[in-house]
C-alpha cells in the first residue's frame, strides 16, 4: 500500500508541469517587493497575510484550472462562444497590455540584477536575454518553458529557504504574526492587500487554460491539474514567499533600515554586512532566478491569446504563433532602456495588471457558471471566487487612488485611470448581463 502510493506520488511529480509556469510568474519580483515591503515595515505582523496569499493564489489558479479542463478549450474561444466576440477582444486586449508593460519592466529588473552580479552593462544583458528568450521560445516552444519554470522555481526557492539559516529567526515573534490583525490603519491596510494580490494576476489565471492544452490534458487528468496546483502555489510559491518574509522581517525590520527606500537589490545588499556575505548571495541568486523565470512565462502569454483570437494553432508547429513568439521575447530587449527605477516602474506595472485582474477573475467565473462547463461551480467555490474578486477589486482600487492623488495631468495617470473605468464599467456590464439570464438557465433543471 505505501510503495504504491509513494509510486503514485513519484509519478504526479514528475508529470506537473503547468501550474509551474503559473507559479513562475508569481514568485518574481513583484511578489518579492511586496513582502519584502510587509516585513520590514511591519515586522512579523503580517505573516498570516502571505499564508493567506499562497491560497488565494491557489484558488485562483484551481478556478483558470477548472474551466480549462473542463471545457478543454482555450480560454479566449470560450469566452467568444458564450459571451460574444467583443467580450473576447476586450480580454486580449487586457491581457496583451498588462503582459506587456510587465515584459518591459521585468527585463529590465532582470538585466539589472545580472549586471550587478557581473559586472557586464544591463543594455548589453537586455539584448543577450531577449536572444536567448526567442531562440528557446522559438525553437522549443512550451517545454522550454516548462522545463525551466521547474528547475527555476526549485533552485530559487532552496535558494531563499536556505537564507533562513543564515539569518536569525525569532519563532516566538513570527508565531504571533498568525494571529489576523491589519496595523497602520490606510497604510497597513494597503500593504496587505498588496501582497494578497501579488498572487492572483490576470496572465496567471487567462495562461492556465493553454498551458494544460500544451501539455494534452484533459478531463481525465482532474486530479493531476489539481495537485499540479497545489505543489506549485500552495507548495513552491508559499514558501517563496514565506522565506524572504521572514528573512525581511527579521532582519530588515530595523530602525535604522528605510523600509520604503528598499528594492530586491538593495535589500540583498544591505543583508551582507548585518548578517553576512551568504544571506547576500543567496538573497541575489534567488531574485535572478526569480526574474528569469517570471521573464519566461510571462513571455507566452500573450501569443496564446492572440494566437487563439486569431484562429491559429497555439503550439510552435504554427509558423504564425512562432513567429508571435520570438517577436514578444525580442521586443523585451527594449527593458533595460527604460528610464526610471526599477521598483516604482514595477509598481505601477504591478496596478496596472491589477486593474485588470477584477474583470477576468467575473470572466472566468461565470463561465463556469453557465452552460460552458458541464459541472457548475458549488457555492461554496462561488462565495471564493467572489472573495477574490473583492481582494484583487480593493488592490486595484488602492493603486488607482494613489495615482489620482498625484499629478492629474500626467499621461500615464490617464491611461491608467481610463483603463480601470472600461474595464470597471465592463465588469459591472458582465455581472449584470449573467444575473438577468441566470433565472433563464435554472429553469430546463427545475421543469
Amino acid at each position: 500500500m505505501t510503495d504504491t502510493l509513494g509510486s503514485r506520488l513519484r509519478s504526479s511529480v514528475g508529470a506537473m508541469g503547468p501550474a509551474w509556469v503559473a507559479g513562475a510568474i508569481a514568485a518574481g519580483p513583484a511578489t518579492m517587493a511586496s513582502v519584502i515591503t510587509a516585513g520590514a515595515s511591519f515586522g512579523y505582523t503580517f505573516l498570516w497575510v502571505v499564508v493567506a496569499s499562497a491560497a488565494f493564489g491557489a484558488t485562483a489558479q484551481y478556478f483558470a484550472m477548472r474551466l480549462g479542463l473542463l471545457t478543454e478549450r482555450g480560454i479566449v474561444g470560450v469566452v467568444e462562444d458564450h459571451l460574444g466576440e467583443r467580450w473576447a477582444w476586450l480580454l486580449v486586449v487586457d491581457v496583451v497590455l498588462a503582459a506587456g508593460l510587465a515584459q518591459l519592466v521585468i527585463m529590465k529588473g532582470l538585466a539589472d540584477v545580472s549586471a550587478t552580479v557581473t559586472g557586464v552593462d544591463a543594455r548589453v544583458w537586455g539584448v543577450t536575454w531577449a536572444v536567448v528568450l526567442a531562440l528557446g521560445l522559438a525553437g522549443r516552444g512550451y517545454r522550454f518553458v516548462e522545463l525551466g519554470a521547474k528547475l527555476l522555481v526549485s533552485g530559487v526557492v532552496l535558494a531563499f529557504v536556505a537564507s533562513l539559516f543564515v539569518v536569525p529567526i525569532d519563532p516566538v515573534a513570527a508565531v504571533s504574526g498568525l494571529v489576523p490583525r491589519v496595523p497602520a490603519g490606510v497604510d497597513g491596510a494597503l500593504v496587505a492587500a498588496g501582497v494578497l494580490g501579488g498572487a492572483v494576476h490576470i496572465t496567471l489565471v487567462t495562461m492556465h487554460s493553454y498551458t494544460m492544452r500544451a501539455r494534452g490534458w484533459t478531463r481525465d487528468d482532474y486530479d493531476l491539474a489539481t495537485f499540479d496546483v497545489g505543489a506549485s502555489m500552495l507548495g513552491a510559491f508559499g514558501l517563496y514567499s514565506l522565506a524572504i518574509f521572514l528573512v525581511a522581517a527579521s532582519v530588515l525590520h530595523a530602525p535604522g533600515i528605510a523600509a520604503s527606500d528598499l528594492t530586491a537589490v538593495s535589500a540583498a545588499q544591505t543583508l551582507g554586512p548585518l548578517v553576512g556575505p551568504a544571506a547576500q548571495w543567496l538573497f541575489l541568486v534567488g531574485l535572478w532566478g526569480a526574474a528569469v523565470s517570471t521573464l519566461g512565462g510571462n513571455t507566452i502569454v500573450p501569443p496564446f491569446l492572440v494566437a487563439d483570437k486569431l484562429g491559429w494553432d497555439t503550439d510552435v508547429s504554427d509558423s504564425r504563433y512562432r513567429g508571435l513568439l520570438a517577436g514578444f521575447a525580442l521586443v523585451s530587449a527594449a527593458g533595460p532602456f527604460v528610464g526610471g527605477a526599477f521598483f516604482p516602474l514595477l509598481v505601477l506595472v504591478l496596478a496596472f495588471g491589477l486593474v485588470g485582474t477584477p474583470f477576468a477573475l467575473v470572466v472566468v467565473l461565470v463561465l463556469l457558471n453557465s452552460e460552458a462547463v458541464p459541472e457548475p461551480n458549488s457555492r461554496v467555490a462561488n462565495l471564493a471566487g467572489v472573495v477574490l474578486v473583492a481582494v484583487t477589486a480593493t488592490t486595484a482600487g488602492s493603486f488607482v487612488q494613489s495615482r489620482l492623488a498625484g499629478d492629474l495631468t500626467d499621461p500615464v495617470t490617464l491611461f491608467v485611470v481610463a483603463f480601470a473605468v472600461v474595464l470597471a464599467v465592463a465588469t459591472l456590464v458582465l455581472v449584470v448581463q449573467f444575473v438577468r439570464a441566470r433565472p433563464t438557465r435554472r429553469a430546463p433543471a427545475s421543469g
